[in-house]
């Protein structure tokens, strides 16, 4: 099987998990036989209440316990641990239809242990094999580029709004990305934009997928904390986001 993964970065505010949970509403829709997996790498959890999936374990709470067993001096238990972590894994994955999603949880904190986190990267790397298409809802900023799962991708999609700090950031992502990662390719959706824009003046950026204007549907979901699946269709975040994803699909 070959897996497409597509992961999402830009600075903070811009809607990098809204446009992450549209890519996985279109993609359940126009790929109903293929299997998705959903991974929310943000610790404020967004990707889980934008697509209402509530996790009840996370990546980050099989690390811990294998940190505290090694740290207590319960090596014996730590190593059954890492030798379960996929069936742990396996737990803290939810199903929703043709869906399957995967919280992360908090950042590495001082004092963890690489070995493990390296093991549970690679376990993670794994479990990604067994599914068609996985799309990443990454943190702000360009720290988890070299962290777990965002090392190895298909797919990188920089979100920037159309301020100068926003473009910043994503011409750093992108360059940070191009040293420390493996991708096949990645572009640029312009989100919230507000005025008259013209994306084709940027330089320094991948290529443009999309530009979207605000979104009152959108602001409207999220203020009644419903889930992108009640978004309608022609909302200008859905209409943008499906530009973005069958450009990507399309041209490979």
């Amino acid at each position: 099987m070959c897996t497409e993964i597509f992961a999402f970065a830009g600075k903070g505010g811009v809607g990098k998990t809204s446009l992450s949970a549209a890519f996985i509403r279109i993609l359940s829709e126009y790929f109903p036989d293929k299997r998705i997996l959903a991974v929310d790498a943000d610790p404020a959890v967004g990707l889980s209440m934008a697509l209402q999936i509530q996790p009840v374990l996370t990546l980050d709470d099989i690390r811990i316990r294998i940190a505290e067993n090694i740290e207590s001096g319960q090596t014996a238990q730590a190593i059954e641990l890492l030798s379960e972590a996929e069936f742990h894994l396996l737990d803290a994955i939810v199903e929703k239809d043709n869906i399957s999603f995967l919280a992360i949880g908090r950042p590495e904190a001082a004092g963890c242990y690489c070995k493990v986190n390296a093991y549970l990267k690679q376990v993670i790397e794994m479990l990604c094999e067994n599914y068609d298409f996985v799309v990443i809802d990454g943190e702000a900023g360009i720290e988890q580029i070299n962290r777990r799962v965002m090392e190895n991708i298909t797919y990188l999609v920089l979100v920037s709004d159309a301020s100068k700090k926003g473009i910043s950031v994503i011409s750093v992502i992108e360059d940070v990305a191009n040293k420390l990662t493996s991708c096949r390719k990645s572009g640029v959706i312009f989100n919230r934009v507000r005025g008259t824009f013209n994306a084709d003046c940027v330089s320094g950026i991948p290529p443009v997928l999309s530009v979207i204007g605000e979104d009152e549907s959108q602001t409207e979901n999220d203020m009644q904390g419903e889930s992108v699946f009640s978004l309608p269709v022609e909302s200008p975040l859905y209409q943008g986001a499906k530009t973005a994803l069958f450009s990507l699909l399309e041209e490979n």
